[in-house]
Parts: C-alpha cells; sequence; structure tokens
C-alpha cells in the first residue's frame, strides 16, 4: 500500500493529541475547530455510509453485513462494501473472491466488483495468504483506513457498507470521524445477557459520536429442529428487542440459527441471494430483517 509509512507517522502525531482517544472528538465543538488533530472528512461520493456494529465477536456481524450490501444492490443501489475487521477479515470468504487481489488504475486503488453494483475492499487481499496475521497499532489501523476511504475507485455510491470488528476500538472510531455521510449504525447481537451487555455499549458508543442507531438485529434467535420442527432457543430468545426497547431504537427483526445459513458462509454464496430457500422461515426472517433495515434508511 502506497504511502503507508508516511501516513503512519503522520496519524502517530495526529494521535498525540489530547483529543483523539475521545469517542466524543466528531461531535465537540473543539475537536470541530481543528484542536482534536483529525483529518478532513474523506472526499468520496457515497450518499449513505452504514456501520454494522457488534458489542463482542461471534454474533453474525459480517453475515449481516454480506446480506444487507447485497440486499441493497439488489433493489437497484449502487454499493461499496468495507470489510475493516482487520485482523479477522472474513468477508471475502463468506462472497467466494478470496483469491482475489487488489489491483490499480491511476494511481488508486481498484476495489474487487462482485456484481456490477457491488463493489467490495477487504484487508484480505492484501495479504500473502489467509493465515498471515494483522500485527498492528491504532496508527497503522488509521492511515490504512484513510486510504480504504480516500484512496479507492468507489466511484458514485448510494451505500457504503462498513463491517466493523468488535467493540469500540479503533476502527470503529475512525470510521465515524472520516467517513462522509454517517446514516448511523445496526447493532449485531445474540440473545444472551453476555451479548446483549455489550451491544448496549456499542449503542451508547454510538449515540456519543452524536450518531443515530439505526437499528438492533438479534442473529440466532432460536433453532427449528431438523428432525421434530420445534423451536429451541439455544441462546434465549427475545434479548435484542428487549435491548431496542430500552434505547428507544427500531427493533429490525430475529434470525434463527440455521445450517443452511451457516452453508452459505462457508460456500461464499449470501444466504440472501439462494431463491431456492425462499420458502424457508429462515430466508422470510432475513429478507423482512434486510428489508426492515432499508426501509429504516430510506425513511
Amino acid at each position: 500500500m502506497a504511502k503507508n509509512n508516511t501516513q503512519s507517522k503522520k496519524a502517530e502525531e495526529e494521535c498525540k493529541s489530547e483529543c483523539s482517544s475521545c469517542a466524543t472528538a466528531s461531535s465537540c465543538s473543539s475537536a470541530k475547530k481543528g484542536q482534536a488533530g483529525l483529518p478532513p472528512k474523506a472526499a468520496i461520493d457515497v450518499k449513505h455510509v452504514i456501520m454494522v456494529l457488534s458489542g463482542k465477536g461471534g454474533v453474525g456481524k459480517s453475515t449481516v453485513s454480506v446480506n444487507l450490501a447485497y440486499a441493497l444492490s439488489n433493489h437497484g443501489k449502487k454499493v461499496g462494501l468495507l470489510d475493516l475487521d482487520m485482523h479477522g477479515p472474513n468477508i471475502p470468504k463468506m462472497l467466494g473472491i478470496e483469491d482475489h487481489k487488489l489491483a490499480m488504475a491511476d494511481d488508486r486503488i481498484e476495489p474487487v466488483h462482485v456484481t456490477g453494483m457491488l463493489s467490495v475492499l477487504s484487508m484480505a487481499f492484501l495479504l500473502p495468504d489467509i493465515s498471515t496475521p494483522i500485527i498492528w497499532r491504532g496508527p497503522m489501523k488509521m492511515a490504512a483506513i484513510q486510504q480504504f476511504l480516500a484512496e479507492v475507485n468507489w466511484g458514485s455510491l448510494d451505500y457504503l457498507v462498513v463491517d466493523l470488528p468488535p467493540g469500540t476500538g479503533d476502527e470503529a472510531l475512525t470510521i465515524a470521524q472520516l467517513a462522509p455521510n454517517v446514516r448511523g449504525a445496526v447493532i449485531v447481537t445474540t440473545p444472551q445477557d453476555v451479548a446483549t451487555m455489550d451491544a448496549r455499549k456499542s449503542a451508547k458508543f454510538i449515540e456519543k459520536l452524536g450518531l443515530p442507531v439505526i437499528g438492533v438485529i438479534e442473529n440466532m434467535s432460536g433453532m427449528l429442529c431438523p428432525h421434530c420442527g420445534e423451536e429451541i432457543e439455544l441462546f434465549g430468545k427475545g434479548g435484542g428487542k428487549k435491548i431496542a426497547e430500552e434505547l428507544k431504537v427500531p427493533f429490525l427483526g430475529a434470525i434463527p440459527i440455521d445450517i443452511e445459513m451457516r452453508k452459505a458462509g462457508d460456500e461464499g454464496r449470501p444466504f440472501i441471494i439462494k431463491r431456492g430457500s425462499s420458502t424457508s422461515p429462515t430466508w422470510t426472517a432475513v429478507d423482512k430483517v434486510m428489508e426492515s433495515l432499508i426501509s429504516v434508511v430510506e425513511g
């Protein structure tokens, strides 16, 4: 990646500012006057940036990101999908494009075009192999995110869906501060208390940035037994709806555990496009969640 060293030094100097680690830096008056030392918003042509967050790992955040991006593109929207889970970039695998490498065109990075309406960028495209770890501190991550926003040939986008790592660290804060037209965040959780507790933190983080929570999605919400057809509440049920009500934000719906959804991710084919599954309760649930999300965003 060109200019990494120069940008990393610059980012490190900027991070020395006492405001740079503050969760409210993007919205406070001092930061807006330049005292936080943040770079200007990236000059990319995008109408809406949607952050996909989770308080903890393993709740299906990347699955939601992939299916949301595909659902938006199926609605005729020009969509970019930015994988910022730098230490565990799984989006290329879930789209079946993990063997692709990035190319340069006119000194700009060319994203991988999955369809005519969907483009993807991920750190995974820059690694020599899938087992190579990224061992970076915050300034390096900030420099990379600046490049992923400003030095990529995204074209004119209706939506940029950003898949973020778990928690409320550097990646989430940086994208909130540097990306233009951030519409808000989708919070993904599973039903049990240990997940919803962390989901609340993500929602509070977004509020401190002065951004709206677009809604909460409850993933892994029960499972239909493949033998008897009865529902099994492996991780409980209703936790996502409960915190949405507490926070007074939209509850976008619940998605059950389904072997076919797991297979879809492993096979690199988003579950939402598997039309042969359209009669299944899980496909119906996923479609309903995506339609609800689009309705909130477009509304």
